[in-house]
């Protein structure tokens, strides 16, 4: 009976995220992940062509395809082949476990019951410092090292890299994330924009440009006041106002210290070097979006422009180039 309900859970869920993919991929729209991917890396595909940072590094870099590849294998076509149904089969399996224990509801603290601001805010700051430690796992642990080790085969840093990763990092991700937002009644379906905006801080920290922090201050004050103007359906005079302020504000206010709260790219190559200090063999630099958590544990370390450094790890260079054999990397079939 239920193993029926499971397999009824699993096909359910996987018709439904197939109608899904093909609706975002037939039905272009302001809230379509599909087509934001496609345009926020064109985006960051025309800054690296028109300024990039490292000026002799080609436009279609070493392994650009297979990084562009990469970007819509682990933000769609994975969750189609098997993530997003055996996800969804996990958690009835966990919460039917829970309920042998008479808990019924995860919840502690009821978040949503908050402004939808707050709620957004909270959401985003606690999956963001759970990712953070996370990721600082995947370093420590020998065995998730291997998975993550794909990530850091880039030698070459471009936007697309960001989504270079082992489809177990989505596995490892996901669940270790689930507890701790599930007990603050958070779901991430309702963050559209805090996914977007996490897409494009990630694309920008891998990206081979370099841009002030008063202009991406300006950049992310005028994403507050466009948020706000949509979430008070303000007029279009006010909007404007408020966007230019904010805009005005931001840069100068936030600009000086904006390296300091947000992610970039001149922080997030170092997480990349080659060459580590001995004392810093896990690694550094591991926040996803924010950097405020390297700074506040120590994990920081930016000893100098790293531009030119070398990218990847020791080993690197015998690392398997395709993306089966990547896949294959840290798992039984693995020739390594």
């Amino acid at each position: 009976m239920l193993i029926g309900k499971y397999l009824d859970t699993f096909f359910k869920e996987y018709t439904g995220y197939a109608n899904y993919l093909w609706h975002e991929i037939t039905h272009p729209g302001l809230q379509n992940y599909f087509y934001w991917l496609l345009a926020v890396s064109a985006f960051f595909f025309a800054l690296e062509y028109f300024n990039p940072w490292r000026k002799e590094q080609q436009t279609f870099r070493k392994d650009f395809w297979l990084d562009f590849f990469y970007m819509f294998f682990n933000f769609f076509l994975f969750s189609l082949i098997i993530y997003n149904a055996a996800s969804s089969v996990v958690v009835d399996l966990f919460n039917d476990f829970l309920g042998l224990f008479g808990i019924k509801n995860l919840v502690a603290i009821q978040v949503k019951a908050l402004p939808f601001a707050a709620y957004m805010l909270i959401g985003f700051v606690v999956r963001d410092f759970v990712q953070w430690n996370v990721h600082r796992l995947l370093h420590r642990s020998p065995f998730l090292w291997k998975y993550h080790q794909v990530h850091h085969s880039v030698e070459q840093m471009g936007f697309a890299a960001h989504l270079r990763y082992h489809w177990m990092e989505n596995i490892v991700y996901r669940s270790l994330e689930y507890l701790p937002l599930a007990m603050l009644g958070i779901d991430l379906g309702d963050f559209f924009i805090i996914h977007i905006f996490t897409l494009t801080v990630g694309h920008y920290n891998h990206s081979n440009i370099s841009i002030p922090g008063q202009i991406t201050a300006g950049v992310l004050g005028g994403l507050i006041a466009l948020f706000i103007s949509a979430q008070y359906s303000m007029t279009v005079l006010p909007s404007i106002c408020l966007f230019l302020t904010l805009t005005v504000v931001a840069a100068f206010l936030i600009g000086p210290y904006m390296k300091y709260i947000f992610n970039s790219p001149e922080m997030h190559i170092w997480h990349h070097a080659y060459n580590l200090p001995e004392e810093r063999k896990y690694g550094v630099n591991f926040g996803l979006t924010l950097a405020i958590w390297d700074y506040l544990f120590g994990t920081a370390h930016i000893p100098h422009n790293g531009r030119d450094i070398r990218l990847g790890f020791p080993g690197v260079e015998d690392f398997p180039e395709g993306f089966v054999q990547q896949s294959l990397h840290g798992t039984p079939l693995s020739k390594d």
